[in-house]
């Protein structure tokens, strides 16, 4: 499935789709990996945790940074233009 010609292709990891429209969902897409990291340190895995955390940090700056309101808007376009 491609995008269509008028739109860019998403980057890898882009994480402003509408999906995560709901707030419940990045939160939870956010907290999980920084929570396993604890449960990897516990264990004495250092390079798991480490990469769980590095998984946790990067997906909270990629929800702070993306404009929601104009994912939301993208969305809401095409909604109208399926139909």
């Amino acid at each position: 499935m491609t995008a269509p010609p008028d739109r860019p292709r998403p980057q890898f990891f882009d994480l402003a789709v509408p999906f995560f429209l709901p707030m419940w969902r990045r939160v939870l897409t956010a907290v999980v990996p920084l929570l396993w990291a604890l449960v990897e340190l516990a264990n004495g895995q250092a390079f798991w945790a480490l990469l769980f955390c590095a998984l946790g940090v990067t997906a909270t700056w990629k929800f702070y940074t993306a404009d929601w309101a104009a994912v939301a808007a993208q969305a809401q376009e095409d909604t109208r233009g399926d139909g």
